[in-house]
Order: structure tokens, then sequence, then C-alpha cells
């Protein structure tokens, strides 16, 4: 029963969370920018480590951290991994003037699969709505958020925590002047 409400209470925040967080969509295809006090590059094993107050910028994607290690593969796909206390993360939402923000104690960037995972203390903020998990991925291709809790579920600190906060209802809705549903005085007998 336990495992079962957990599974309900996470397929309802992937529910409430996947559709809503389009990233914005052109931010893939823009050039990667990095500040840092100090790099180390390695040319033969295509790292690069930044470190003191590191900033990735990509389009409208901003991820900040004590430290930056970037991996390059062959075919020139990178995976930057960030470490701080914590780590943060900000983009722009599609199509809506609204960023969603994310702090971790690590966060882990894939350009090749389209990912950006949150570890440790993992939280997820958009707009007046926030989410907190042990580690979120947010999956960039599909636009879908999956929440862990840890090892540990049963710890109190350790449960996915959500606050999904009541949305405006801006349209003005007319109020009907009849019942949808009318009673019947005729009763039907049920056979």
């Amino acid at each position: 029963m336990y495992n079962l409400n957990n599974k309900l209470l996470l397929a309802l925040i992937l529910g409430l969370f996947a559709l809503p967080c389009f990233a914005e969509k052109a931010d893939r295809e823009k050039p990667m920018h990095l500040e840092a006090d100090q790099v180390v590059m390695d040319d033969v094993q295509q790292i690069s480590t930044f470190t003191g107050g590191v900033q990735l910028i990509q389009g409208t994607m901003l991820i900040r951290g004590d430290k930056i290690v970037i991996t390059q593969d062959k075919a020139g796909n990178k995976h930057a991994t960030t470490t701080g206390h914590p780590a943060s993360f900000r983009q722009k939402r599609e199509g809506v003037d609204e960023y969603v923000e994310s702090y971790a104690q690590r966060i882990e960037y894939d350009t090749y699969a389209e990912t950006i995972d949150f570890y440790g203390q993992a939280q997820l903020k958009r707009a007046q709505d926030d989410l907190r998990g042990e580690h979120i991925t947010y999956n960039t291709k599909t636009e879908i958020f999956q929440v862990n809790s840890g090892a540990n579920a049963a710890s109190p600190n350790k449960r996915i925590r959500a606050v999904f906060q009541p949305k405006k209802d801006t349209e003005k809705r007319p109020t009907p002047s009849v019942l949808p549903i009318q009673p019947s005085s005729v009763l039907t007998p049920v056979e």
C-alpha cells in the first residue's frame, strides 16, 4: 500500500510538472559560454575544469556553481558536471515570460542525451510552485521531470515534497442561467 501511494504521488507530480515546463527550445542551438576565475584544459582527454564563481550560459539557460568539469566526446557532445553549495540552474520557459529555477549540490548537463540532473537536496521552482527531492531529472527533449526521493524514502527528510499554488482564473466564465441537468419526475425501474 505504501509503495502504491508513493507511485501515485510521483505520477501526480510528474503530470503536474510535465506539461507546463517547456524550456526555451532555441537554447539547444546556441553556443555554450563559460566564465570562471581559473580553467585547466586537457586537450588530450578533452576535459576542461573551471573553478571559482563559475557560470555556464547557453541561450536563456544559466548554470552557476563553484566548479564545472566539462568533458567532450569525439562527436563534440558535452557533459558538464557543476558542484556548489548549492549549484543553481535557471532557464526561460518557451512562449511565456517565466523562468524555471533549480538548486542542488550537483548539476549534470548532458548535451547528447539532452538531460539535466539535479542531485543532493534538489529543489525546483516555477512561479510559486516548489518541488523537492534528492534527485530531479529534466529531459529537455521530452520536457518531462522525474523526481526521486533517494535510497531511504521512509525518512521524513528524504521524501519528495511538492507545493502547487492554485492558478488564478483570469478567464471570466458566464454563469449558466439554467442547470445543465434537469431533475426528472419520471422514475424508470431498474431491471
